[in-house]
């Protein structure tokens, strides 16, 4: 995965050197006509196109009388040769010299066919410090040839003469070691740009890999190009890392409330088997004494069936329990007659509830007895977890939603109790010996509501009491 990654931005490099080395040859060879052609039009720059100079050169050549050799170089043309250190030498028909200007006096003053070509062909007369150009001008039917000198240091030219054949080969020699030399230093260029790329995407594919695995600790500089990848993933390491923690803790607590659960039951069951040994052993017991057993044994029978509808109920309601029956009911009559249940439980006869509602008549689609099942865990937890001199008040409120509001001035619960006060198998630190039970009352109360599609909020603090708010 890593070298076919590397290989690809490798090659993409490769590709992309060569083109921009193809682009810059086409870029010089189209700056470089459109130079020439500037210079060809213009007129201007003498030593960007000496030919065309040479050839324009003509424009400054007059003969005014009919005397072929009375041929001169207007001031201009002068004024052009003597500014930029040139020379000029007219010849007539016969290659004699008939007219110089700033020429050197040790060049020749007649030429030859033969010796003009050499001059042009090789670029140079005697004195070996001039590039000498030739053209041509015709007056009044008279050609004239002439001879434009140029500082060697300004103006050169060198001639080749090879075989056809063999030019052809050297410019494809050329031409190939070019692409070769330029394969080798794209490939180089590409091969380091390519690790400067590749080397934190490996970083980043063995961070994946970490998390993969199981390992949250790594912690990678965010820098870079792929700074905001990094960041995302030491992001993610450290939310990893949180959710495993809260997994090992709801599974310790899940144990722990499996083992609670375990002894809960135990416990009456041994009573219920005791009881039972002792009504079959065929002692002398007294009728009230039999009674008196009986009573036991259903009440903790009873005690262990609670447990197992509490377990049943909240297994369908974690697996998204659907087969809620909603009819239309009162909310408000459904809250009171919760609270009066409990006032009428001699067990409860001290305990103060206020309820309130500016409704009398709340109509809402709603399970009955789930959401009694709801209101009864909310209040029996204000009641069992609290002083004997707790307050309660229960509020309904209706603006867009029905709100029930159930708040006491009890005890109030930790900041560490309160994350996981909806969660199963959690019981919180105010639960003593007294108050043992499946340690689902919360769970339960908080997925009927969420199978209604409300909402369930609790705020507490240690020593002002709980307020929880039941939103449908």
């Amino acid at each position: 995965m890593k070298w076919k990654l590397t290989l690809k931005y490798l090659l993409s490099t490769v590709i992309v050197a060569m083109i921009v080395v193809q682009l810059n040859i086409a870029i010089a060879i189209f700056i470089s006509v459109m130079i020439n052609a500037d210079s060809s039009q213009n007129g201007h720059g003498i030593f960007n196109n000496v030919e065309a100079f040479v050839r324009d050169f003509n424009k400054n050549i007059f003969n005014d009388t009919d005397d072929i050799n009375n041929v001169y170089v207007n001031d201009k043309g002068k004024e052009i040769l003597k500014k930029d250190k040139m020379w000029i030498q007219i010849l007539d028909s016969d290659g004699s010299v008939i007219y110089k200007y700033n020429a050197p006096n040790n060049i020749r003053n007649k030429y030859t066919p033969v010796q003009l070509i050499n001059t042009y062909k090789y670029a140079g007369v005697e004195d070996n410090k001039s590039t000498v150009l030739v053209a041509e001008k015709n007056i009044n039917n008279y050609s004239y040839t002439y001879l434009i000198g140029f500082p060697m240091n300004k103006v050169s030219r060198t001639s080749i003469v090879t075989e056809s054949e063999s030019l052809r080969n050297i410019i494809s020699k050329v031409i190939l070691a070019i692409i070769i030399v330029d394969c080798i230093v794209a490939t180089v260029i590409g091969y380091i740009f390519s690790k400067s790329l590749t080397k934190p995407v490996k970083s980043i594919i063995g961070g994946v890999e970490d998390l993969a695995g199981g390992n949250y600790e790594s912690y990678y500089k965010e820098k870079g190009i792929y700074k905001p990848v990094f960041n995302k993933l030491n992001n993610l390491a450290d939310t990893l890392k949180s959710n495993e923690r809260e997994r090992k803790k709801i599974e310790s607590m899940r144990n722990e409330w499996i083992a609670n659960i375990s002894h809960d039951i135990k416990t009456p069951l041994a009573s219920i088997k005791g009881y039972a040994e002792l009504m079959s052993s065929g002692y002398d017991i007294e009728v009230d004494e039999v009674s008196q057993y009986a009573e036991i044994i259903d009440s903790k029978a009873n005690y262990i069936k609670e447990l197992v509808d509490d377990l049943n109920l909240t297994m369908k309601l974690k697996d998204g329990y659907s087969n809620i029956s909603r009819e239309e009911k009162n909310i408000v009559s459904l809250v009171r007659g919760c609270i009066i249940d409990i006032l009428n439980n001699p067990k409860y006869n001290n305990v103060y509830i206020d309820f309130n509602s500016k409704e009398d008549n709340i109509v809402l689609k709603i399970d009955e007895l789930l959401m009694k099942r709801a209101i009864n865990n909310l209040l029996y937890n204000s009641i069992i977890h609290n002083n004997e001199d707790v307050s309660i008040k229960v509020n309904i409120i209706l603006d867009e939603k029905t709100h029930i509001i159930i708040e006491d001035n009890g005890r109030g619960i930790s900041e560490e109790d309160l994350k996981y006060i909806f969660e199963r198998y959690y019981r919180g630190t105010n639960t003593g010996h007294a108050h043992k039970g499946s340690g689902l009352g919360m769970a339960i109360s908080r997925d009927i509501v969420k199978a209604h599609n409300g909402d369930i909020k609790v705020e507490s603090n240690i020593g002002s009491g709980t307020k929880i708010e039941i939103i449908l």
